[in-house]
């Protein structure tokens, strides 16, 4: 086969013409053709023109260099766009049933322009499967997107890194807010979680002052004593019962605090980096077509033919077919952040006047509840007559060998006898002996007394 059949052939004559648009051979391979293992479908699709007079497309390829005229972008909000058939990559093969092989694409742009509203688009739908247009040039770029997004202007400049458009985001900068934010709520919670642990120690002292109290009245001989401290035993219990109760009401603010910490941020924080990953996919795919653009543009001013261009250009129509994809996936995961972030937001704002709310009002109870209890408890002064308590009374018996009222007893006998009175008592008790050797007797009796 001649090198001249693989060239592009303007269609001139009517039978090749026709031969192009017969149902058998419209979408046969020909020979100036590559396309990479990719297929083409027919179809046709009817648009209506808005305003404008426009149906939201942008067309590239078709005469001098290119066989075929294609699709490269779809704008939202247009007829187009709205109908969904045609995508980026599609060629485009008629225009009211006159064919566009052999045009250029000003041509089939005026072609467009001039039909009435209605416009009959006759075109071969590119399949292509999206991880062709994934290579390593293309994962080196998403590399390199991530490395500018931090960066300012000059740094970038100054590293010879182009910066994308959509660089700094601001969902980037939310995203650091909420990190803030979450930060706040793990102090929050952490001050919260030692605020009922320190409440709940008091609680327990005012419990075991209850049980005290409550143990002293017990065992108080004295009615009116051993009821006032039962009463300020009871006092202290019911102060401990409303602790608990304060806490048991508090304590719930832990639980929806460590929700909002652990999972709504960790799950808003993972739907942002797969918007920041789809973002970065999609300037990826931006910067190949600019690539591809400039370098089609430079062989164009050298009149030297280009490869792919003079077959098709179906390596560019697969990365145009890319780029919609991920585009449309960047604007789907950026609209999921945007709602995610508001609605984290409201939770927020809602969240924190909630739980300081709940906390306020607990606290306030509880010292109204306090207050109350104290009120009602006004026992003193507390009279206790130190001359009969527990200690006389104890079970083990420890003071009752010694009476306080007995000893006092002796001691007051001992002291009111007279001197002289006890002298002469002794003397009586004692019989003097009759002989006069009694130191000698008592001598004796002393030695036998040691042997």
């Amino acid at each position: 086969m001649d090198r001249s059949d693989y060239l592009y052939q303007p269609l001139d004559t009517e039978d090749f013409q026709e031969l192009y648009w017969s149902d058998v051979n419209k979408h046969r391979q020909w020979p100036w053709e590559d396309k990479m293992g990719m297929t083409v479908t027919s179809g046709l699709v009817e648009l209506e023109k808005d305003t404008q007079n426009l149906i939201g497309i942008s067309i590239g390829g078709g005469s001098p260099r290119c066989p075929c005229v294609y699709v490269v972008q779809l704008f939202d909000n247009t007829p187009a766009s709205k109908d969904g058939t045609l995508m980026a990559g599609d060629e485009l093969v008629g225009v009211n049933g006159s064919s566009v092989k052999g045009r250029s694409r000003v041509e089939v742009a005026n072609m467009i322009q001039s039909v009435g509203e209605t416009v009959v688009i006759n075109y071969n739908k590119l399949h292509a499967d999206p991880s062709q247009g994934r290579s390593l040039d293309l994962i080196l770029k998403k590399v390199k997107h991530r490395m500018v997004e931090n960066m300012n202007s000059s740094t970038a400049d100054a590293l010879g890194l182009s910066r994308a458009i959509l660089c700094n985001d601001a969902l980037v900068k939310k995203l650091e807010e909420l990190e803030k934010i979450a930060g706040t709520y793990r102090s929050l919670m952490d001050q919260t979680r030692r605020f009922l642990t320190s409440f709940f120690d008091l609680s327990q002292v005012q419990r075991a002052f209850g049980e005290v109290f409550a143990s002293i009245g017990v065992r108080e001989p004295q009615q009116q004593a051993s009821e006032i401290f039962t009463m300020f035993g009871e006092a202290h219990r019911s102060i401990e019962k409303s602790a608990i109760k304060m806490l048991r009401t508090v304590k719930p603010m832990i639980s929806d605090l460590n929700t909002y910490l652990n999972k709504a941020v960790p799950d808003t924080r993972l739907t942002i980096k797969k918007y920041l990953d789809a973002k970065f996919e999609y300037l990826s795919y931006c910067l190949k077509v600019k690539e591809m653009d400039d370098e089609e543009y430079g062989y164009s001013l050298l009149q030297e033919p280009l490869y792919r261009v003079e077959t098709g250009n179906y390596e560019y129509r697969l990365i145009l077919r890319c780029r919609q994809e991920a585009r449309t996936r960047f604007a789907q995961m950026r609209s999921d952040v945007l709602v995610k972030l508001e609605l984290l937001d409201n939770k927020h704002v809602q969240d924190i006047v909630f739980q300081l709310q709940r906390l306020v009002s607990a606290m306030a109870k509880y010292h109204t509840d306090c207050h109350s209890v104290l009120k009602g408890a006004q026992v003193f002064p507390i009279e206790v007559d130190l001359t009969k308590n527990m200690l006389t009374n104890t079970t083990l018996g420890q003071y009752s060998e010694i009476p306080v009222e007995e000893e006092g007893e002796d001691e007051d006998s001992v002291s009111t006898k007279d001197p002289a009175e006890s002298a002469a008592e002794f003397s009586e008790g004692v019989q003097q002996p009759e002989h006069s050797n009694a130191g000698e007797i008592d001598l004796i009796a002393t030695e036998d007394l040691f042997d």
